[in-house]
């Protein structure tokens, strides 16, 4: 993958560590396949900006910016703060829903390098004006070409194109192959060779590159790892072990073992958003009891977080109304400042332990270590954790009650025999239930996104509620009103006779420059800019 250094510095407060870099998606439209891609795209996108423009506490994502190649490459929307910006990223969407009336063709060769220039050349020039005298820092841009062309052929015109372009603002370059499946993907041209062994990159790095399939959730998914942090400066975790308590790690030194580990969130806070069952706790408070885990281990990046073991359940010997919280994700850590040597041996102990703990069938008992550094004289509380192994190979971290938090629960033990009568009627009722082997989440729909997308609808009078259909009956209007680029586009490649006219939007022109030399007329170029359209 493709991955740039930034700073040798952890996140150094919690918004830095929930915010990602600033995203340009290029939508790469093929004719033979962008009608059975459109929709499931555009409502994956519809879906994904309702959560991201709606959660509380820090911003996850700074800049979006979309461009599209059919036969040449365009900006259909420039950089823009994705928070508090869902208006301007539906009227863009629905743009790109209408794509398919406008026609589709086959794009040019070096188009998508052409759009991968200019993107970058655009977050140039975004980031260095409009971070100016703020404490805003946007140093790297991560780019995802979204194609149904297939993904190899893609990534080698990508590293042949950008040879003699400069990347070192470009932190990740991913490719996304959209599949339909073996027999039409077949069906859909000649398969592409496999590079030779002794081919190698021209851009010095990888290219990523990652399928998906045609469907709804599958690009949902995909979109939604954007609300991760990836940041790979420092790990997040250090997990410490008694060398004692597994006979197959080596001891270290103190009689501990360190295992060094990244935190993931396993799912996004009900309190983080409006509408839901907890939307009434708010969590996004710094300060609050969010902290107890995640945001603890973004409080510096001098030291780590600790979770020292100190005891070995039974897998069955908690309860699970003893635990609270969010449940987060422990693995080994990516941390591109340890050498080679040490990431391999920190992933093949942490597998080990996954193992060991799955053969025991055991849990393990952790006590959160207070940060170092603090000048309160008061001591400070502990949290506890229950740590849960997984075939991923992952673990499970959970908050687990302490005396301190208990309520009496005087309940008697359950009756070993119940009323016949009673039983014979409960039996009946529960076999007339459908069992499921597993709970499957996707399947649980809660309209969460409905009703997020409703909070940003102003009331329209007798006009229906669907913004997508009042875009799609003002086609010609949102035509000749589309966003203007930030900067001069790169060249255009002559356009075939039967294609249709750019709009003015993508024509090389002085209008084109928002960030005059005058430091008064940027800052009302500025402002227009920033309040969209």
């Amino acid at each position: 993958m493709y991955h740039g250094r930034s700073s040798g510095k952890g996140p150094s407060n919690p918004a830095q560590l929930y915010q990602q870099p600033p995203r340009l998606l290029i939508v790469q439209i093929a004719l033979h396949s962008w009608a059975d891609i459109r929709s499931n795209l555009c409502e994956a996108l519809q879906n994904f900006f309702s959560l991201a423009c709606s959660l509380m506490g820090p911003s996850r994502m700074s800049l979006f910016s979309l461009y599209v190649v059919q036969n040449q490459h365009e900006c259909i929307l420039p950089f823009v703060q994705v928070k508090g910006n869902f208006a301007r990223l539906q009227a863009c969407i629905s743009e790109l829903r209408m794509l398919q009336r406008e026609g589709c063709f086959r794009p040019h060769g070096t188009s998508l390098q052409l759009a991968v220039q200019d993107g970058l050349q655009q977050f140039k020039q975004y980031s260095r004006h409009v971070t100016t005298g703020t404490s805003l820092s946007y140093t790297s841009l991560e780019i995802t070409v979204l194609t149904s062309q297939p993904g190899k052929k893609v990534v080698r015109q990508l590293e042949e194109g950008l040879k003699d372009t400069d990347l070192i603002r470009v932190r990740r370059l991913q490719v996304v192959e959209i599949t339909k499946g073996v027999l039409e993907y077949m069906d859909s041209g000649s398969p592409v060779e496999e590079p030779s062994s002794d081919e190698s990159s021209i851009l010095g790095t990888d290219i990523d590159l990652q399928t998906i399939d045609n469907d709804v959730v599958s690009m949902e998914i995909f979109f939604k790892a954007w609300l991760h942090y990836s940041g790979t400066d420092q790990e997040h975790i250090h997990l410490l072990l008694p060398s004692r308590c597994f006979s197959n790690i080596s001891r270290a030194k103190d009689d501990s073992m360190c295992l060094k580990c990244d935190l993931q969130e396993r799912l996004l806070s009900p309190s983080l958003l409006p509408g839901t069952a907890d939307g009434s706790l708010r969590m996004d408070d710094p300060k609050g009891d969010f902290s107890t885990l995640y945001q603890m281990a973004s409080q510096s990046s001098a030291s780590c977080y600790k979770l020292r073991v100190i005891k070995a359940l039974n897998s069955s010997g908690i309860c699970e109304s003893l635990t609270y919280g969010l449940p987060f994700i422990l693995r080994p850590t990516s941390c591109w400042q340890l050498d080679w040597d040490e990431l391999e041996t920190n992933q093949q102990h942490f597998h080990a332990l996954c193992h060991s703990l799955l053969k025991r069938e055991w849990l393990l008992l952790a006590k959160g270590e207070p940060l170092s550094g603090g000048h309160s004289q008061r001591e400070p509380t502990s949290t506890f954790y229950v740590i849960v192994p997984s075939r991923s190979p992952t673990l499970l971290v959970k908050a687990v009650a302490t005396r301190e938090l208990l309520l009496p629960s005087p309940f008697p033990l359950l009756p070993e025999d119940p009323p016949d009568d009673s039983l014979k009627i409960v039996e009946s009722m529960l076999d007339s239930l459908e069992l499921e082997p597993t709970y499957n989440p996707l399947q649980a729909r809660s309209h969460l996104y409905s009703y997020l997308s409703s909070t940003f609808t102003k009331p329209q009078g007798r006009l229906h509620p669907s913004w997508e259909s009042q875009a799609l009956r003002k086609a010609g209007q949102l035509q000749t009103s589309r966003v203007r680029v930030t900067v001069a586009p790169l060249p255009m490649i002559p356009t075939p006779s039967r294609a249709p006219k750019m709009p003015a939007a993508s024509k090389p022109s002085s209008e084109a420059f928002f960030w005059p030399s005058k430091e008064g007329v940027a800052e009302e170029k500025e402002e227009e800019y920033l309040s969209g359209l």
